[in-house]
């Protein structure tokens, strides 16, 4: 029987997904303002076939930039230098839907999947917080409804752009002077609530179709998002049956879109603290807790829950009366709600919801032994709850050598990792079809 394949992405999430992981020991602290930094792990990853790299991004310095690297350099950029230096691993970068314009974020990752060879994949947020906000000019953060619906029409703009271009418009034909057919290359011609969009976008068809879209909507009108727009859709769950419910709910949301629900790969994120004995492992992770400064640990989740900071004391349950409805939080319900969740399942004090929760990271966290962050994986994908993982290593690079060094030569002898790529586009590695170009009845050409 041939078993269900492991999907793996990883997560440069500048120095680690811990709040002092620039603070172990032997760690560059600020590498993550090198391409250095970025170049080696992509290497590493294409050399242990994943999938694909990963770069998350928001667009405001953190308030929090005292105690920890933030992500700062602008994605799609270092992507493409990255995408010089290797030649199979995807490249997923995030833009916002909330802060730029459809033909600008179609143009850049059309021409990332080009000068990529099909490789790129854009993570679709909608962005919350105030700094952000204030950084285009808005007195608050847009609505979440709101930011939602902006984002649903942002990317069927984008989409209408991606497809301005039929598969075979550009010609390169020297004998008849046909650089190319502009018969075959079609206005976007989209004016709806929110953008009004009317040419042509001026770089050709993606080689693998279109750039992979992907999405993390844990909220009603996230999951709404997901199910609609997203191929590969992150996720953060804390136990089976948070994994669970979310897989099958996405899956059969997609269903009744007319979707196929192998169309839609989704992956968990997953943070891991590797050692070489349980012992070991334990130790490591007790050590990354102390290099978080309680402080800021503190701050942290005080903002995530939308409290002022002396409303939460350390050796006390959550101040419950004062929280909001999930479903009606703003900023990020995700961490919203893995924060509560966790909180009241294990009945934690305010200290050991922060050690759980590594400083505010959110992911669930798997500490032991190769072995055991390979049975981990295998147990999920199995169990048809989880198609693969956003890795997110609890130090870079270190944490992420160990992976590549211990892990992925378990999950290749259990047959569930592949040993080498079968294709050469990101659509190839997770499995996805190439999407029909989508024709549609145009007045005219571009």
């Amino acid at each position: 029987m041939t078993r269900r394949q492991v999907h793996l992405n990883v997560n440069i999430l500048n120095a680690g997904v811990f709040g002092g992981s620039w603070r172990f020991p032997g760690t560059d602290p600020v590498a993550s303002f090198t391409l250095d930094h970025y170049v080696r792990i992509a290497r590493r990853a294409e050399e242990a076939t994943f999938d694909a790299v990963f770069l998350a991004d928001g667009p405001a310095i953190r308030e929090d930039l005292r105690y920890r690297p933030f992500n700062s350099l602008e994605p799609s950029v270092v992507l493409a230098a990255v995408a010089a230096a290797t030649s199979r691993v995807g490249l997923i970068a995030t833009l916002s839907s909330s802060y730029n314009h459809p033909y600008d974020v179609a143009r850049r990752f059309a021409s990332l999947d080009q000068l990529s060879g099909g490789r790129s994949g854009w993570n679709v947020v909608t962005t919350a917080g105030t700094e952000a906000a204030a950084n285009f000019g808005y007195d608050a953060e847009p609505e979440h409804a709101a930011r939602y619906e902006r984002a649903a029409e942002f990317v069927e703009v984008v989409r209408k752009l991606w497809n301005s271009w039929e598969p075979d418009a550009l010609l390169g034909d020297k004998a008849n002077h046909r650089f190319a057919d502009p018969d075959k290359i079609h206005p976007a011609a989209h004016h709806g609530a929110r953008f009004d969009v009317e040419g042509a976008l001026n770089v050709p068809r993606s080689p693998q179709g279109e750039p992979v879209v992907v999405q993390a909507g844990a909220s009603k009108d996230g999951r709404a998002l997901a199910a609609r727009v997203g191929e590969v859709i992150f996720t953060a769950a804390q136990t089976e049956d948070e994994a669970d419910e979310y897989y099958r709910d996405i899956k059969s949301r997609a269903v009744a879109l007319g979707r196929r629900a192998e169309d839609v790969v989704i992956l968990p994120g997953l943070s891991t603290v590797i050692g070489a004995t349980e012992a070991q492992a334990a130790e490591r992770r007790e050590l990354l807790a102390e290099l978080v400064p309680p402080e800021y640990a503190l701050a942290r989740l005080a903002s995530q829950l939308g409290v002022e900071q002396d409303a939460l004391a350390l050796d006390s349950p959550l101040p419950w009366q004062l929280l909001a409805d999930p479903d009606e939080a703003g900023g990020s319900q995700t961490f919203y709600k893995i924060a509560l969740g966790l909180a009241r399942r294990e009945n934690l004090t305010v200290r050991q919801l922060l050690r759980r929760l590594g400083g505010g990271a959110g992911h669930r966290i798997v500490t032991g032994t190769p072995e055991q962050i390979a049975d981990a994986i295998i147990d999920w994908v199995d169990k048809g709850i989880a198609d693969g993982f956003n890795l997110m290593p609890d130090v870079l690079p270190g944490g992420f050598d160990d992976f590549v060094d211990g892990v992925v030569p378990i999950l290749r002898r259990r047959g569930v990792f592949r040993t080498e790529y079968s294709g050469t586009t990101l659509r190839d590695h997770l499995g996805l079809r190439t999407p029909e170009h989508v024709a549609r009845e145009h007045e005219g050409a571009a």
